[in-house]
C-alpha cells in the first residue's frame, strides 16, 4: 500500500506559517530541526495523523498560488463554527459566507499567503436525492 506522507507547502516565513498552522488549523509541529548549513526542516500536520506539510521558504511569486489560484486543500471538520472562528482569529480571510451544499457546509478561505482552502463540514445524514 502507498500513502501520501507529506506535501511541500511554500511559505515566506517559517515562524509565521507555524503560528497559522498551529493556531488556525490546530496542527501540531511534527518536526522542527536545523541542519548543518542552517537549513531548517519544519513539518506540520493534523494532531491525530494523516498527511503533513513540509514548510518550505520561498520568495518566488508562486507562494500562495501553488494551485494557480484554485483551491488545492480541502479541510474537513466536525464543528464548522468552531473551526471558522479559530481560522478568523488566526488571520484567515473568508472569500464568502458559509453555504450549504449537498456535500455539507462549506466556505473558501485564504491563509496568510493568500492560498485558497475549502473548509467543509460533511452533513450528518445522507443527502436527500
Amino acid at each position: 500500500m502507498i500513502r501520501l506522507q507529506n506535501v511541500t507547502y511554500l511559505v515566506r516565513d517559517l515562524d509565521d506559517a507555524i503560528r497559522f498552522f498551529s493556531t488556525g488549523l490546530g496542527f501540531t509541529v511534527r518536526q522542527d530541526e536545523t541542519f548543518v548549513g542552517g537549513w531548517r526542516r519544519v513539518v506540520v500536520g493534523p494532531a491525530k495523523g494523516g498527511t503533513g506539510f513540509v514548510l518550505a521558504v520561498s520568495d518566488v511569486d508562486t507562494v500562495g498560488y501553488q494551485a494557480g489560484g484554485d483551491v488545492a486543500f480541502f479541510l474537513e471538520t466536525d464543528d464548522f463554527t468552531a473551526a471558522y472562528d479559530r481560522l478568523v482569529a488566526a488571520g484567515a480571510r473568508f472569500r464568502e459566507p458559509p453555504r450549504r451544499e449537498p456535500y455539507g457546509t462549506v466556505a473558501v478561505f485564504e491563509d496568510p499567503t493568500c492560498m485558497p482552502w475549502d473548509l467543509i463540514e460533511p452533513p450528518t445524514t445522507a443527502p436527500v436525492e
